[in-house]
C-alpha cells in the first residue's frame, strides 16, 4: 500500500480503457500513454491491462505502508527512493515507511507507476479506469488527492533481482528532429480544406498550447482554411482524430475523447503514437507525416513486435532471478 503525500491535480487510476460503449456516448478513457503504461506493468510481471497510476504533472510523493514491489515508466522526473535516484523506467522494492518522490519532469509529461497484480479498485463496465467526465469508475471516480492510499491487488512483492529491473522506451524526438513526429491518416474532410491549408498541415510544425487535458489539446500554428463555411452535422469521433474548428487551429481528440462532434476532420493520428502525443508538454513542437493504411498497419506490426521483445526479455530476467536470487 502507498499513501500520497503530494500530488499535482489530474493524477488518476487508468487502465487500457472501457471499450464497447461508444454507441452509448460514453468514451474509452484509459493511459494516455499506453505504451509507458503497459511498461510500468510488465515489469512487476502484471498483466498489461492492470490498473496504474498516471501522474501527468510533478513533483509528488509517496510513502510505502509495507514492504513492496513497484514500477515506474514514463518522463523522465529524476525519481529517488529515500534520496536514491532510480532509472526513469525501472521496478524494484520498496522498504515499509520509505519516501518516493518525483521531481520536476526533464522530457515527457506523463509518469506511471504500477503495484503488484495493478491497483486495486473496482472494476466497472469491463474497466478499473477513471471516467471524470461522467464522474466513475478508478478511485471513486476521482482524481487522487493527498491522503488518498492505493492497495495493491497482490499482497506479495514481485520476484525481482536486488538492483530492480529496467527497459528502454523509445526516443520520444527522432534523431535531427525539433518537432515530435505522428504518424497520421488523411480524414474524412481532409480534400474540403484548401491546397494551401493541406500543404501547412503535412510540413509545418504545430505548438502544443497549455489548453490542453486529457480530452485533447489545442495546438496553434498556420491556419487551416476550407473551401467551404459551417460545421458539419455532429458525428462520430475517437481518439486521434485531428479536428479544425472555425478559427483554423487544429484541436486532437484524446485518451477522454468526446464521441461526438461537428468540427471538420483533416487528420487522424495512428495508434502507435498516441503515446508521443500524451509526453508532449506545452510549447513542445508537432509535425503530422502523412502515411497510407499499409504503413499504419506496419506501424501496429512494429509495436507490438517490440512489447513481444520486451516480455521474452523480462521472463527471461525473471528466470535468472529464481535460480540465482
Amino acid at each position: 500500500m502507498i499513501e500520497v503525500l503530494a500530488l499535482p491535480p489530474v493524477s488518476t487510476v487508468q487502465d487500457l480503457g472501457r471499450d464497447g460503449h461508444w454507441f452509448q456516448g460514453l468514451g474509452r478513457a484509459g493511459a494516455m500513454d499506453a505504451l509507458a503504461h503497459r511498461a510500468a506493468n510488465l515489469l512487476l510481471g502484471n498483466d498489461e491491462t492492470a490498473a496504474t497510476l498516471e501522474i501527468p504533472l510533478t513533483p509528488a510523493q509517496f510513502r510505502f505502508a509495507a514492504r513492496t514491489s513497484f514500477a515506474l515508466a514514463g518522463a523522465a522526473c529524476d525519481a529517488t527512493l529515500d534520496g536514491r535516484a532510480l532509472p526513469r523506467i525501472w521496478a524494484g522494492i520498496a522498504e515499509a515507511g520509505q519516501l518516493l518522490a518525483l521531481g520536476g519532469m526533464r522530457t515527457g509529461a506523463r509518469i506511471y507507476i504500477a503495484l503488484p497484480g495493478g491497483i486495486d479498485v473496482p472494476g466497472v463496465l469491463g474497466s478499473r479506469s477513471t471516467q471524470l467526465r461522467e464522474g466513475f469508475g478508478g478511485f471513486h471516480g476521482r482524481v487522487l488527492m493527498p491522503g488518498d492510499l492505493l492497495k495493491p491487488m497482490q499482497a506479495d512483492a514481485a520476484e525481482l533481482p536486488e538492483a530492480g529491473l529496467s527497459l528502454e522506451l523509445p526516443a520520444l524526438w527522432q534523431p535531427g528532429e525539433q518537432a515530435i513526429l505522428l504518424r497520421a491518416l488523411a480524414s474524412t474532410e481532409h480534400d474540403s480544406f484548401t491546397e494551401a491549408a493541406r500543404a501547412a498541415f503535412w510540413t509545418t510544425p504545430y505548438a502544443v498550447t497549455r489548453q490542453g487535458n486529457r480530452q485533447g489539446f489545442r495546438l496553434e500554428g498556420a491556419p487551416l482554411d476550407r473551401n467551404s463555411a459551417g460545421e458539419l452535422r455532429s458525428h462520430g469521433i475517437v481518439p486521434g482524430i485531428v479536428q479544425v474548428p472555425g478559427g483554423g487551429q487544429p484541436i486532437i481528440q484524446l485518451a477522454d475523447s468526446a464521441t461526438m462532434g461537428g468540427y471538420p476532420k483533416i487528420a487522424a493520428v495512428i495508434a502507435p503514437d498516441f503515446w508521443r502525443i500524451a509526453q508532449a508538454r506545452p510549447g513542445d513542437q508537432l509535425r503530422f507525416v502523412r502515411v497510407d493504411v499499409v504503413e499504419a498497419a506496419a506501424a501496429e506490426v512494429e509495436e507490438a513486435a517490440l512489447l513481444e521483445q520486451w516480455r521474452v526479455g523480462l521472463r527471461a530476467q525473471r528466470a535468472l532471478c529464481r535460480s540465482w536470487c
